[in-house]
């Protein structure tokens, strides 16, 4: 540390803080006995070969989030039994019991580390087809050595487009106009396709406003690849939930029922044969891929879920896993857990609607509470997840750190409206604000003031909204707007 200058040892502190936030977020996991970075389908269709290797040879690189701290480790054979994959993301584990047999009941979301990123800073994908906010959920049953498996993922719009913050509420989205997406496109199926088998495609975004576009580009770029392998739903959440007609996700279920028989699910009994084969996987998303996304990806999992409990005897002909009150509660509340915890790595707050996860139904206090999380969001998406990502892309190794640079990317000269702006339009605005309390000789007086400087302050502030993207908390160590 001796060696360091100043501004560099200023640095080093910024790019600490980074890592402790990095590290203060809930949700790393790791097993020194167990590959927590495969479903129990992939682990089950793997070599003798497969079985002997170290878990960070083996380990699924895109679950890995301490990859780029392991990179020495990796290159040693000799110390891997050393190195433990660290996983992002959620895992919840309950002992149940249903008609006095008990089972354990598992749900783990592993969060992919490339293209990780904040909300409006990473949407879309890459060149290589990684797509933002990708989340491989599987649901788990355990009982009498029997094992069951349910696999669903979700992921941004998988095109290139943005959406940065600018002070409004919600940004408008971007698709970019200067880049073959369909290359990009082609890539993330195929990935998926190897992975996962068939997908079906869920899309929940809204059909009209600044969505619209989204969809619409989406759904033509299906009927373009004409992959027989990949279908398409087109859900327009929000449109057919409104007025809290929340019976309505019934349509989409009716719709999905007889891909999700097709696709199945994994089946493996006590003597380790495999009874079934999970053929495909719903491919949720709707703009963040949390909340809509969330309330849609628990009706799939229970639905399989009722299924897998009648094959293992758990359940009888004709109960349903709804009237089972005790399970009933456990499983609405480990969902809701999983939507709060995607959604505070990703948006920095709690998950919305979880209020219906929970208890099935929307209530009023849910929508405060949904105010609540999406004012957070909105300060936090503009003044503090420049910050966000700049940690996640050094703990991730998307930037490393160069001693022999004099100063890093940190230090970014402000415009004088940054500063000049604000000041402005809070002593104007102040301004009014006496003028009201303090009146003059004569109301016209009073009126001229009150006219001036309140044409001032909301004067300043439309240029302060013209010129968002000047006043945003922005990442300063990847230039995202060049990646994209």
């Amino acid at each position: 540390m001796l060696h360091l200058t100043d501004i560099q040892l200023q640095d080093n502190k910024v790019f600490l803080s980074m890592l402790n936030h990095v590290l203060s977020v809930d949700g790393f996991y790791f097993s020194t006995t167990y590959d927590l970075t495969h479903t129990l389908q992939r682990l089950a269709n793997t070599s003798p070969e497969f079985q002997e290797m170290s878990l960070l040879e083996r380990a699924d690189p895109r679950f890995v989030w301490n990859g780029h701290l392991l990179r020495e480790f990796a290159a040693q054979p000799e110390i891997h039994r050393f190195a433990t994959p660290v996983m992002h993301g959620f895992i919840t584990m309950h002992s149940c019991s249903i008609n006095g047999k008990c089972f354990d009941w598992l749900l783990v979301s592993r969060r992919s580390c490339f293209r990780a990123g904040v909300r409006y800073y990473v949407r879309g994908i890459d060149s290589e087809g990684h797509a933002a906010n990708f989340v491989e959920t599987e649901q788990i049953v355990h009982y009498k050595g029997s094992k069951a498996s349910f696999v669903q993922t979700r992921g941004s719009i998988p095109f290139f487009w943005s959406q940065r913050p600018n002070l409004k509420y919600k940004p408008k989205p971007q698709i970019s106009k200067s880049v073959n997406h369909m290359d990009g496109f082609q890539r993330h199926f195929d990935s998926q396709i190897i992975s996962y088998g068939k997908q079906m495609i869920v899309n929940l975004v809204n059909q009209k406003g600044s969505e619209k576009p989204l969809e619409q580009t989406f759904a033509k770029m299906v009927n373009s690849m004409a992959n027989g392998m990949v279908r398409y739903v087109a859900f327009d959440f929000h449109k057919e939930c409104s007025r809290m007609r929340w019976d309505r996700l019934q349509i989409l279920m009716d719709q999905l029922a007889e891909q999700q028989d097709e696709f199945s699910y994994f089946l493996v009994d006590s003597d380790g044969k495999i009874v079934t084969q999970q053929e495909g996987i719903f491919r949720s998303n709707c703009m963040d891929c949390l909340d809509r996304t969330n309330v849609i990806q628990s009706l799939l999992a229970r639905r399989s879920l009722q299924a897998q409990l009648q094959r293992l005897g758990v359940l009888h002909v004709g109960q349903r896993i709804e009237e089972q009150a005790d399970f009933e509660k456990i499983y609405k509340n480990a969902w809701a857990d999983n939507a709060n915890a995607c959604a505070k790595q990703y948006a920095g707050t709690g998950a919305l609607k979880t209020d219906y996860t929970r208890t099935g139904k929307r209530t009023q206090w849910g929508l405060i509470m949904d105010g609540w999380n999406s004012l957070i969001r909105y300060y936090k998406n503009n003044f503090s997840d420049g910050f966000r990502q700049d940690a996640i892309d050094l703990f991730l190794g998307n930037y490393s750190v160069d001693e022999v640079e004099p100063a890093s990317p940190l230090h970014v000269k402000k415009d004088w409206k940054f500063l000049a702006l604000p000041i402005i339009m809070v002593v104007a605005f102040s301004m009014c604000i006496i003028c009201l309390l303090m009146a003059g000789d004569t109301w016209t007086e009073t009126l001229a003031y009150v006219l001036f400087w309140g044409s001032a302050s909301f004067g300043t502030f439309a240029i302060i909204l013209y010129n968002g993207k000047d006043f945003v908390d922005a990442p300063k160590l990847v230039q995202k707007e060049k990646m994209d």
